[in-house]
């Protein structure tokens, strides 16, 4: 049989594992990491390379564990949905077993990576992959609460990156942590929002009051006023080492208001089209953010 006729490619095994780990996200997750990486160092003749390799290659395979587990444990409820349904094993394109092994396999090259860097990274690394696979993944069908347990493993990356370059765990990686745990929530329940009707199809109810209400509406806006006030404090000085400059801090702050004016405008429109504009708004958010306070240590 020669190559167009046969099904399996290396376009398709690279395609599947792109989707079973689900790379972009993978990648932003990554670019957290080494934001968080960029500000624990203390100068650039500090960097490290080799660590930040294995801290972005560790940190892909423990997101993409994650992803892959959660695939194989929700196979069928992936069906269900348009978003999900094409994906390797609800589509049948991947076995169960051949997608736990891969799960299986990216977790112990990914903690065996980050244990390299130290124990407390692949300690926390660890701990996320148990979290989100084991608690997060089975409360979504339970409780609209499964948003507040997945913000824990959601916020260890910026954090990861912190405790990658120095081997602690303090206020500054705690700070980190903080910022991006408070952003999980305007940045989840906007998706909630607008797949509502698809999640509503495997019996996933992601928002607070279960519902595209005001009530909803009015918790985003009060978790983005608590992200505004997280990422100001480290231009208080009581933050350690993490510190911003007050120009960074206005900077900052300008972002935060750009955020919560589509928070604002969600509460008003209510429309489906409007929380994907803040999910949207709500990533392009975090990254400018983690470059203003990396920019800032550098430049100042």
């Amino acid at each position: 049989m020669n190559a167009t006729q046969n099904p399996f490619s290396l376009k398709s095994v690279y395609i599947d594992f792109r989707e079973i780990t689900k790379a972009r996200l993978a990648i932003s997750v990554v670019f957290s990491s080494i934001a968080g990486f960029m500000l624990g160092i203390y100068d650039l003749h500090s960097l490290d390379w080799m660590v930040l390799l294995k801290l972005a290659v560790g940190g892909y395979c423990m997101v993409g564990a994650s992803n892959a587990f959660n695939q194989v444990i929700e196979k069928d409820l992936d069906a269900l949905m348009d978003r999900t349904k094409n994906r390797p094993v609800p589509a049948g394109r991947m076995s169960q077993a051949t997608a736990l092994i891969i799960a299986s396999l990216l977790t112990v090259v990914g903690i065996a990576l980050l244990y390299t860097i130290n124990p407390k990274t692949a300690m926390f690394g660890a701990i996320s992959i148990f979290l989100y696979t084991s608690v997060y993944t089975p409360l979504k069908t339970m409780t609209s609460l499964s948003v507040f347990v997945g913000a824990f493993p959601g916020a260890i990356p910026f954090m990861l990156g912190w405790v990658a370059a120095t081997g602690e765990f303090g206020i500054e990686a705690g700070t980190l942590f903080l910022i991006q745990f408070f952003w999980q929530f305007p940045h989840f329940w906007a998706i909630g929002w607008f797949l509502y009707e698809d999640y509503e199809k495997a019996g996933f109810f992601m928002l607070p009051t279960g519902k595209k209400d005001k009530g909803t509406a009015l918790q985003i806006i009060l978790y983005t006023v608590w992200l505004i006030l997280a990422s100001l404090l480290p231009v208080l000085g009581y933050t350690g080492r993490l510190y911003i400059t007050p120009i960074a801090a206005v900077i900052v702050f300008l972002l935060g208001l750009w955020m919560l004016f589509y928070a604002v405008r969600l509460y008003q429109l209510r429309t489906a089209k409007a929380a994907r504009t803040l999910m949207l708004v709500s990533v392009s958010y975090i990254t400018l953010l983690q470059l203003v306070y990396i920019f800032d240590k550098f430049l100042r």
